[in-house]
């Protein structure tokens, strides 16, 4: 998983979720941003997230207030998108057992 958030925001976020898998940093978006990825957080929704006790700000590497959309690719070793799923609605994230599918049918 790659994310902008800093490296020790990273450790507690796998930590508290039991994660195993290797989460990378993304210190300002910059892999994101080659994906066309990255939005900033409206001030509406900054005050909304506030409320919430979630400080996107103080979670990212560069302060900032963007964040990637959610996305899962597989990417081949000679840098070819095998496989892609991007959706602007962060609720809406593709379910693990796809991305395994395709790479069973990439992998074949």
């Amino acid at each position: 998983m790659i994310s902008p958030q800093s490296e020790e925001a990273s450790r507690k976020f796998a930590e508290k979720l039991g994660l195993t898998m290797d989460l990378l940093v993304d210190s300002g978006n910059r892999v994101a941003n080659q994906f066309g990825l990255v939005y900033t957080v409206p001030d509406d929704l900054k005050n909304v997230y506030r409320q919430f006790g979630l400080h996107v700000d103080k979670s990212n590497d560069d302060g900032s207030w963007d964040l990637p959309v959610s996305a899962r690719y597989i990417i081949d070793t000679d840098k070819t998108i095998r496989y892609a799923e991007v959706n602007a609605d962060y609720t809406m994230r593709p379910e693990p057992s796809h991305t395994i599918e395709a790479l069973k049918k990439i992998k074949q």
